[in-house]
């Protein structure tokens, strides 16, 4: 590949000159080890790997040397969490090591509001960067398609038992479920960020058109298919997870499950494929997984279970990310998906940016869509020092896990070296390694440094553990996890909500389900506008929900929406199509 300059070119633009000198995913795979029964192309560079039989020819996962990638508390813009997965993926190729990187699949959601699609930058990137953005092998289609089945099966389920007696279900195999719409817990699902779909009523006209009823959608990351789907070890344990989805409560009180509808095989049957993680590659040709896609403020953040142990199973170097900021992303990759995979971290990498750390010290809101305020690319030390109270917080929550983060300074052409400085001062000084990483402008050539901390980092002893036994009352370990992973007071719970909490405490199975918040990104409490390292606040619980299928309590904080909404300058005003060689152009 020619030598690209990232300073003069749009992320799409250095992507697609990458696509040119491709390695094909045969050759890929074939440095891997795998036989021909194991995996499926499509196409000439991308690949569908079968988990099931590999590792079962393997005799199980093979611990690789694994590595979770996190950050500092976020500006709207992300701060590069995937540009340093894929930057360090890129450093350990540079030397020598056999390194698989593990990625989320981007949602269709932000690809065509603000953030983009999640694929890296600069000459950090995953690619394909087209197929990657829209749609993949598919995945999410199919998750899609499983939620809205479910849908389809209790609405169709409500209009019949409302229109017919119990002769006439009898007649056709059915028993009467005597759903309570008012109790409905299930939404459609969309790939889109569609605020309009929020709340709708369904089901208006005469008695052939369904059940009419108040219903809505949640962007499809946030469904519980897609969680399932991240946090299922095979295809037997998804199929498990998904006849256990509580889709409503009937009128005296007992659960409705998807297996209740008869529709859960139908919805694994969508799943086959999307079981499977899909092989990718970096910029520099290392092999990527691309799996799974669910949101980290309002789901589990993390990639899939079985891309992660495949990796290990197949790699010496495993690097996955995880969501938003430590106390998200991190704290449910943690407590969690480690949990479910058996799989503990030799090392964690905590990414900070000198433009995020002057957004915490208090300079002006970074606004997406508009210009940066010249504050964040002239130098200014009090601004970043006082920012730098935010790093401190993280580097306290993954020390709480039992592992010591190496902080990689995302490095961008308009930090000074003093800033650089200053923040290896204050790493340092709290006891964690530190690296400047330069892999958006240099690729894995920038990120050698980096690298070499992450390989120290992997021999080093930790004494890696969860932060609280699922034996615990539920109230305790959401408390806990407020008071010392967030950093606050306590807990304040609508009536709503800790009348839930209360009867799920009383369930043998729900109350040993792991804690799984949904809050702001944007701050390390509940208020978006909290920046730095906020004190003196309590978190407010309006809503608790429970997915019996992922085996997740989710208490709601603030004023989360699971269905996020469009910007009024989205990507897809800047994204097109060649006409006359129907390549795709735009895409970020």
């Amino acid at each position: 590949m020619k030598k690209l300059d990232p300073t003069k070119l749009k992320d799409w633009e250095i992507a697609e000159a990458a696509e040119e000198t491709l390695r094909p995913a045969a050759d890929i795979v074939a440095e891997l080890g795998l036989k021909e029964d194991e995996w499926m192309p499509y196409g000439k560079v991308l690949a569908k790997i079968d988990v099931n039989k590999v590792l079962s020819r393997l005799g199980g996962v093979k611990k690789a040397k694994y590595i979770d990638v996190t950050a500092i508390t976020p500006t709207p813009l992300g701060e590069g969490k995937t540009t340093t997965t894929l930057g360090l993926v890129q450093g350990l190729g540079k030397l020598g090591k056999k390194v698989i990187g593990c990625v989320r699949q981007p949602s269709g959601g932000p690809t065509f509001n603000i953030k983009g699609s999640a694929a890296g930058g600069g000459l950090a990137q995953v690619v394909p960067l087209t197929s990657l953005s829209l749609g993949l092998t598919g995945d999410i289609d199919a998750v899609t398609n499983a939620n809205n089945l479910a849908m389809v099966a209790l609405n169709s389920r409500m209009q019949h038992e409302q229109n017919h007696d119990d002769q006439w279900l009898a007649e056709r195999g059915l028993k009467r479920l005597d759903i309570d719409e008012s109790r409905i817990q299930f939404r459609w699902a969309v790939d889109f960020c569609a605020q309009g779909l929020r709340d709708i009523e369904i089901g208006r006209g005469g008695k052939l058109d369904g059940y009419n009823c108040k219903s809505g959608f949640y962007i499809t990351v946030a469904s519980e298919v897609m969680a399932i789907l991240a946090m299922s070890a095979d295809l037997k344990d998804l199929r498990q997870r998904l006849s256990k989805i509580v889709v409503a409560y009937s009128k005296s009180g007992a659960p409705v499950t998807t297996a209740d509808l008869e529709v859960d095989g139908a919805m694994c049957a969508l799943l086959v494929n999307a079981i499977k993680p899909t092989l990718m590659q970096s910029i520099e040709g290392q092999p990527v997984f691309v799996h799974a896609g669910p949101f980290a403020n309002i789901a589990i953040g993390q990639n899939s279970v079985v891309a992660d142990r495949l990796a290990c199973a197949l790699g010496d170097y495993v690097v996955t990310e995880s969501g938003f900021a430590s106390d998200m992303g991190y704290e449910k990759f943690w407590n969690i998906k480690c949990r479910c995979s058996g799989l503990k971290p030799d090392a964690v990498v905590l990414v900070a940016t000198v433009r995020a750390l002057k957004s915490h010290g208090g300079a002006p809101k970074v606004k997406a869509g508009l210009p940066l305020d010249p504050v964040y690319t002239t130098e200014n030390l009090e601004l970043l020092e006082k920012g730098c109270e935010n790093l401190l917080a993280h580097i306290d929550i993954i020390r709480r896990s039992g592992i010591q983060p190496v902080v990689c300074l995302n490095a961008f052409y308009t930090d000074t070296q003093a800033e650089r400085d200053l923040v290896r001062r204050v790493a340092e000084g709290a006891g964690a390694k530190f690296a400047v990483s330069d892999h958006w402008l240099k690729g894995g050539e920038g990120a050698l440094e980096l690298a070499d901390a992450v390989v120290a980092a992997c021999e080093e002893p930790n004494s890696f553990e969860f932060l609280c036994n699922l034996d615990e009352p539920l109230k305790d370990r959401i408390e806990r996890q407020v008071k010392e992973v967030y950093g606050g007071d306590g807990v304040d719970y609508s009536p709503e909500a800790l009348e839930k909490l209360e009867a799920y405490q009383k369930d043998p199975t729900i109350s040993r389900f792991p804690i799984c918040i949904a809050k702001t990104q944007y701050s390390l409490s509940h208020d978006p506008l909290l920046g730095g390292n906020p004190r003196n606040w309590r978190l407010p619980v309006k809503d608790v929900l429970v997915y019996c299928g992922a085996g997740l309590l989710v208490p709601v904080a603030g004023e989360i929406k699971l269905m996020p909404g469009t910007s009024a300058s989205p990507a897809y005003r800047r994204i097109d199509v060649d006409v006359e060689t129907g390549k795709v152009k735009g895409l970020f």
